[in-house]
C-alpha cells in the first residue's frame, strides 16, 4: 500500500511517499522543504504533489497540539486540518498526528542499526514507553502497554514548567523569566534552549564570545556552531553550555519516564541527539537521569535508546496511515 507521509517541524517538512507492509516501509519519493518558506502547508503539499501520482491515503506528523482533525503548528503560522487537506488533494483519507507520536508509531519499522543504547536496563523489559526529542523545540510522548500492544499517545508535555536542580540552574530560570511569563522546559532542552544557555552562561561566567563563533553564529546554524565548538573543545564556555544541556536533558527525560512509568523504554528522537553523541554517552545525561533520589532503580531498570534514524516520525505517519486503512468500515 502506498502511503503519502509528512513530518512537519517548526525547521523543515519532510514528504515522502512510502510503500508499506506490514511494519516494513519503502521510501519511493521524497522531498525536504524549508518550513519557514511557505506561507501554508498547503503551498508546500501542493508543490510536492504536483507531477506524482497522489496516493489515497495520507498521515502527517505535526510539530504541535492536533485537536480533532485539526493542528495549529507550535513554532510555525500554520493552521493545518485534516478534511480541507482530504479535499484539496483528493485523498480517500487523512490523518495528523503530533509529530511524537508519530515517532512512536515509528518504532516498530526501526532495525538495530537505527538505535544506540545508552542504558540496557533490564532484561526483558517491558510495559509503557516514551519518546522525548529536542529539536527546534521539545516534544514527549508515551507508548501505553495493553499487555499486547504499545499505543502510542501525543503529549504537550514539552511546555511543561522547568524546574531547575542547582543554583546555577536557579539563576538560569531566572534569566529565562525576564523574558517569559512562563518557563517551560521546551525553553531549556531545544535548539532555542542551547542558545538562551549560552548566552546566560557568557553572562554568568563574565566571559566575552570570541570572534570567530560569533560569527560562525552570525553566518549559519547558531545552536550547531556553539555544539561543534563544544565537541571539538575550541571554547570553554560551549563546552561548559553542552554538558548543563545534557544534563538538563537527562533530567527531563527522567520526569517523562517516571510521569509515564516506561518500564519498557525510554526513546531519544529529535534532530539533537545524534549529533551530540559521545555527550549522551559520556556519563552526564545517565547521570542526570538517574539521579532522582528512591526512583533511581526504577529507572537503572529502563532501557534508554537514542534513535538514529531521522525519519521515525515519517515511517510512524505511513505506518499509523495503513493501519487506520486496513481497518474495517
Amino acid at each position: 500500500m502506498k502511503i503519502l507521509a509528512g513530518d512537519i517541524g517548526g525547521t523543515k517538512t519532510l514528504l515522502a511517499v512510502i510503500e508499506v507492509g506490514g511494519t516494513q516501509v519503502q521510501v519511493v519519493h521524497e522531498a525536504t522543504y524549508p518550513s519557514r518558506g511557505y506561507a501554508t502547508f498547503e503551498a508546500l503539499l501542493g508543490e510536492f504533489l504536483s507531477g506524482i501520482e497522489t496516493p489515497g491515503h495520507a498521515a502527517f506528523g505535526i510539530a504541535g497540539p492536533v485537536q480533532g482533525r485539526v493542528a495549529q503548528t507550535t513554532n510555525l503560522p500554520w493552521r493545518i486540518d485534516a478534511d480541507a487537506l482530504r479535499r484539496q488533494s483528493g485523498f480517500a483519507h487523512c490523518t495528523l498526528l503530533n509529530d511524537l507520536e508519530a515517532t512512536a508509531y515509528g518504532l516498530p519499522a526501526l532495525g538495530a542499526d537505527d538505535l544506540l543504547t545508552l542504558q540496557p536496563g533490564m532484561a526483558n523489559a517491558g510495559g509503557n514507553a516514551a519518546v522525548i526529542a529536542a529539536g527546534t523545540g521539545l516534544g514527549e510522548a508515551g507508548l501505553f502497554w495493553d499487555g499486547q500492544n504499545h499505543c502510542p499517545f501525543a503529549t504537550e508535555g514539552g511546555h511543561a514548567s522547568f524546574s531547575p536542580g542547582d543554583e546555577l540552574e536557579i539563576e538560569f530560570l531566572r534569566h529565562l523569566r525576564q523574558r517569559h511569563r512562563h518557563v517551560s522546559w521546551e525553553r531549556v532542552v531545544s535548539g532555542m534552549g542551547l542558545l538562551s544557555l549560552h548566552e546566560f552562561l557568557c553572562l554568568y561566567r563574565h566571559a566575552a564570545v570570541p570572534q570567530w563563533l560569533a560569527d560562525e553564529m552570525r553566518s549559519g546554524d547558531a545552536a550547531a556552531s556553539i555544539a561543534a565548538a563544544a565537541l571539538s573543545g575550541r571554547d570553554e564556555i560551549c563546552v561548559e553550555t553542552l554538558h548543563r544541556f545534557v544534563r538538563l536533558y537527562g533530567a527531563e527525560a527522567a520526569n517523562l519516564a517516571l510521569k509515564a512509568m516506561s518500564r519498557g523504554g525510554l526513546y531519544l528522537g529529535g534532530g539533537i541527539a545524534p549529533k551530540i553523541l559521545p555527550l549522551l554517552q559520556d556519563g552526564a545525561f545517565l547521570d542526570a537521569f538517574l539521579n532522582k533520589g528512591r526512583m533511581r532503580p526504577l529507572l537503572e531498570a529502563m532501557p534508554v535508546k537514542v534513535i538514529l534514524n531521522d525519519r521515525a516520525a515519517l515511517f510512524g505517519s505511513a505506518l499509523r496511515a495503513a493501519q487506520l486503512a486496513n481497518m474495517p468500515t
